[in-house]
C-alpha cells in the first residue's frame, strides 16, 4: 500500500508531463501554400519529406478547399468557423469589426475560455488578433526586403522590370537571400507598421528570417509545455511560401533552373473561363491582377514563358522547402517528448497559388490551384496513420473538429448576435478516410475575394468542388462546370454543353439554396455612403465633432460644386 501511495504522485507526474486528460493542440498553418507538397501531387520535385512524415502519421484529406481564396476573409472564416456568407467578412476590413465575428470567439479564445493555455505567434489571424491568445510570439513579418538605401522596399536588383516596377516589394520579389554587399541594398525586415535592418554576410552569419523566428520560439516553448500540467494550443504561423518569395540560397541549389517542370498548361484554356469578366474594383486584387502578373512576368523575361514560369516556380518550390524545414523543426519537438501521445496536429494553408494555369499567377480564383490546399490531422488514438480521404471538406470544418476531439462545448457564440459554427466534425472520417461517413455536406463551398464597402452574400462569386465536379457562378451570372474525373486541370469548361444542362441546373439551384440574399434598406444604402463621403472629404465636418451631419454634407457638396 505504501509504494502504491509512493507511484500516486510519479503516476500523476508522468499524466501532467503528457498532457493526459485534455489533449493538447498544434496548428501549423503557412501562407499561400498550395498543393506543392509531397504526396499532393501539385508539383514532381517538391521537396517536403517533413511534411511527408506528417501525413504518413495521420490523415491527409486530399480535396481540402478553402472557403476564400486570400489571406484576411479565409483566415477570419476558418479561426470562427463561419463562412464568409454567414459573418459578410469577403474583403480586407477589420474582421472584428463585423458584428458576427466580434460576437462569436475565435478559436484560440474558444481554447482559452475553456481552461486551455493559448499561445501563438507568427501570422495565425491575418492581423489584430493578438489580444486573442494567453501568450504570443512574434507578430506577422513578410520580409525580407530589399531596401533602396532611401528606407523604401523595393525588389531585389536582380528582378527585371516591368514586373519589379509592376508589384514591387512583396509580389514583384523572389530570389535568394544573399549578399548585398558593393550594392545600394540593403535588407529589411518586419510588417507594415515597423521594419528593421537584416543583416546579412553569409549564411553563417546573418539574422535569422522571421518564420526561423517563429520556429525557434515554437521549439522552446514546446519544451517548456512538455513539463506542464495543463492543456495547452498553439498556433504558429509560417509566411512563406507567401511574396516576396525569398530564402536563403542552399533552398534554391536544391531545385536546379534548367530541370524546372512547368505545369501542365493547356494553350487557350482562359478562353472559356469568365473571372475577367466582372466589373474591376477599387482594388485590383479583386478582378484580374493573377492575369496581370502573369504577363507581367513573362513580359520581363522577353516573352520567354517557359523562363519566367521556371524562375518563379523555382523560388516558390525553395520557400515551400524552406518551410518544410522549419515544420520539421516544431515537429521534432513533439515527437521526441512525452507531448507525442497526446497533442492534436493540424498542418494547412490559409489557400493557393496558381502557377501560370489560365495565364494566372496568383491566388483569388475559384479554379484548383488558389482553392486546394494542403489539410492534415493527427490526432492520437483517433486518425489512422497514413490514411488519406478525398471526400471534398473545407477549412471551415476546421474548428468544430477540434470541439469534437477535445470535448468542448460546440456553443462558440458569445451572445445572440453571434452564430453557430457552420462546419462539420471530420472525426468519423480520421477514423476511417476511406469509407467513414459525416455529417457534412457534398461539397466545398468557395467564395470570391471582393473589395467593397458592403457585400450582399446573394451578389458574391463561388465555387463548388464536389467530389468529381467543380461548378463555379460568377456575380455576373456567367458559370463554369468541370468534370474532374475526366479533366482534372480543369481544362474545359461544360457549362454550355447541352447534355449538362440538368447538373447544372441543380448545382445552381442548391448554391442559391445555400446563399442567403441581405440587401441594404435604402436608410442603410444612405448612411453608408454618407460614410464613404466623410472618409474622402473630412473638411466637410465643419462644427469638429468628428460627426458628418447631413446638413454638413449638403451644404459642403454645394461649396464645392463647381460652377456651371
Amino acid at each position: 500500500m505504501r509504494i502504491f501511495l509512493r507511484l500516486v504522485p510519479l503516476i500523476f507526474l508522468l499524466q501532467s508531463a503528457s498532457g493526459a486528460g485534455k489533449p493538447n493542440v498544434l496548428f501549423i498553418v503557412c501562407d499561400d501554400l498550395n498543393d506543392y507538397i509531397e504526396t499532393l501531387g501539385g508539383h514532381p520535385q517538391a521537396r517536403t519529406p517533413n511534411i511527408r512524415r506528417l501525413i504518413e502519421s495521420g490523415v491527409s484529406f486530399t480535396q481540402a478547399h478553402c472557403n476564400i481564396p486570400i489571406c484576411n476573409p479565409s483566415r477570419a472564416s476558418f479561426l470562427t468557423g463561419l463562412y464568409p456568407h454567414t459573418s459578410g467578412c469577403y474583403g480586407f476590413e477589420r474582421w472584428d469589426g463585423y458584428e458576427v465575428l466580434k460576437n462569436s470567439r475565435t478559436l484560440m479564445a474558444h481554447f482559452r475560455h475553456h481552461g486551455y493555455h493559448s499561445l501563438g505567434t507568427g501570422k495565425v489571424m491575418h492581423n489584430r488578433g493578438q489580444q486573442q491568445w494567453s501568450e504570443f510570439g512574434n507578430l506577422s513579418d513578410y520580409g525580407p526586403f530589399a531596401n533602396d538605401g532611401q528606407k523604401t522596399d523595393v525588389a531585389p536588383p536582380d528582378i527585371p522590370s516591368p514586373f519589379r516596377d509592376d508589384f514591387g516589394a512583396v509580389d514583384g520579389s523572389f530570389g535568394a537571400l544573399r549578399n548585398l554587399e558593393g550594392t545600394r541594398f540593403k535588407w529589411r525586415t518586419g510588417n507594415w507598421t515597423g521594419k528593421r535592418e537584416l543583416k546579412y554576410q553569409s549564411e553563417t552569419e546573418r539574422d535569422p528570417t522571421a518564420d526561423e523566428l517563429n520556429a525557434a520560439w515554437a521549439v522552446r516553448k514546446l519544451d517548456e509545455l512538455a513539463a506542464s500540467r495543463k492543456p495547452f494550443f498553439m498556433g504558429v504561423g509560417f509566411i512563406r511560401p507567401h511574396t516576396p518569395l525569398i530564402v536563403p540560397q542552399k533552398y534554391f541549389d536544391l531545385f536546379p533552373l534548367e530541370s524546372i517542370k512547368l505545369p501542365d498548361i493547356r494553350p487557350g484554356d482562359v478562353e472559356d473561363t469568365f473571372k475577367h469578366t466582372l466589373a474591376p474594383g477599387s482594388d485590383d486584387r479583386s478582378d484580374d491582377r493573377g492575369h496581370k502578373m502573369y504577363s507581367s512576368l513573362i513580359k520581363s523575361f522577353k516573352g520567354d514563358r517557359d523562363l519566367a514560369l521556371r524562375k518563379f516556380i523555382q523560388a516558390y518550390l525553395a520557400s515551400v522547402a524552406s518551410v518544410d524545414d522549419l515544420v520539421g523543426q516544431v515537429l521534432k519537438t513533439v515527437d521526441s517528448s512525452p507531448l507525442k501521445d497526446n497533442t492534436i496536429i493540424v498542418f494547412t494553408s490559409d489557400h493557393g497559388w496558381g502557377m501560370g494555369e489560365k495565364d494566372y499567377l496568383y491566388k483569388n480564383s475559384l479554379w484548383q490551384e488558389s482553392t486546394r490546399v494542403p489539410f492534415i490531422i493527427r490526432a492520437p488514438g483517433v486518425s489512422k496513420a497514413g490514411g488519406s480521404c478525398a471526400l471534398p471538406v473545407s477549412l471551415v470544418d476546421l474548428y468544430p473538429t477540434l470541439l469534437d476531439l477535445c470535448g468542448l462545448p460546440a456553443d462558440t457564440t458569445l451572445n445572440a448576435k453571434g452564430r453557430p459554427l457552420d462546419g462539420h466534425s471530420l472525426k468519423p472520417l480520421l477514423k476511417d478516410p476511406a469509407k467513414g461517413t459525416w455529417d457534412g455536406p457534398d461539397a466545398a463551398l468557395t467564395a470570391l475575394y471582393k473589395w467593397a464597402d458592403y457585400y450582399d452574400p446573394a451578389g458574391q462569386s463561388y465555387s463548388q468542388r464536389y467530389r468529381d465536379w467543380r461548378y463555379v457562378r460568377y456575380a455576373n451570372g456567367r458559370e463554369e462546370l468541370y468534370h474532374t474525373v475526366e479533366d482534372p486541370h480543369e481544362w474545359h469548361n461544360l457549362a454550355s454543353k447541352p447534355e449538362h444542362a440538368d447538373r447544372i441546373a441543380g448545382y445552381r439551384k442548391a448554391l442559391m439554396k445555400l446563399i442567403p440574399s441581405r440587401p441594404l434598406s435604402e436608410k442603410e444604402k444612405a448612411a453608408r455612403w454618407k460614410a464613404q463621403y466623410f472618409k474622402k472629404n473630412p473638411a466637410a465636418d465643419t462644427n469638429k465633432d468628428g460627426q458628418l451631419s447631413w446638413p454638413e454634407l449638403n451644404a459642403h457638396r454645394k461649396k464645392t460644386k463647381p460652377s456651371p
